[in-house]
């Protein structure tokens, strides 16, 4: 069973995952974002070559949650495919599990700036944004108030010092009111909690949750680090 943590937002009871996936309990539903679906092979006709696994890698973690979870409907929060020649370029077995995938529960795509018209051979549904509920889901955090916002976008991670070591994790970032997402994809990378990029999102006291190989461990504001070279900002 993958380690888990429960997390209200807006009042509504969701638990977050140690692979970075968000499940909504009451609706049955799974969240994920930022998947960036071939990012890899983008990569590699720029000339930087990496293992070019990462599609499968994310697919089959999402795979897993789905089998493991059941949920009947699955929201993906923008940047799943890494451009718009991602489809092209995924192997053809990958394109199968993904729509295996998307055909097996009711599935919603939410428009991203990497991917503002998802491939149409996947299939689901698409929306810009949408509420259920008591919940806001969109791509990238409102720059007004978005009391029950989840949103993805920025990548967040957190940087602490653990005792005589410091450790940076991608990190769900959370006021109790907003959150937003860490990216699932295997190339994602992060940007730091602490960057201006996040002023004014979060009103209330932050708390960061690090992804960890066997949980989640919450951090408050004034644990958290910027990373090298950066000047400390005030958060919440």
């Amino acid at each position: 069973m993958t380690p888990q943590t429960e997390i209200f937002v807006n009042l509504e009871r969701l638990v977050a995952l140690a692979n970075g996936a968000l499940y909504w309990p009451a609706r049955e539903t799974l969240i994920v974002s930022d998947l960036h679906f071939e990012k890899g092979s983008h990569f590699a006709m720029k000339g930087v070559f990496l293992p070019p696994y990462d599609t499968r890698a994310t697919l089959t973690r999402v795979a897993a949650m789905i089998r493991e979870l059941k949920p009947k409907t699955v929201i993906s929060l923008g940047d799943a495919f890494h451009d718009g020649g991602s489809e092209a370029r995924m192997e053809e077995q990958d394109a199968r599990l993904l729509e295996a995938m998307v055909a097996s529960v009711r599935w919603l795509w939410i428009l991203g700036n990497h991917d503002p018209a998802p491939p149409a051979r996947f299939g689901g549904d698409v929306e810009g944004a949408m509420l259920v509920g008591r919940l806001f889901f969109r791509h990238e955090a409102a720059a007004y108030h978005e009391r029950g916002e989840i949103s993805g976008h920025f990548h967040p991670v957190a940087r602490v010092r653990a005792e005589t070591r410091l450790i940076r994790r991608r990190c769900f970032a959370t006021d109790g009111e907003r959150l937003i997402m860490p990216a699932m994809g295997a190339y994602a990378g992060g940007l730091n909690i602490l960057d201006s990029a996040y002023d004014g999102i979060f009103r209330g006291a932050l708390t960061a949750w690090m992804l960890g190989e066997t949980g989640l461990y919450p951090f408050a504001a004034d644990r958290l680090l910027p990373d090298s070279g950066a000047q400390r900002r005030k958060v919440g």
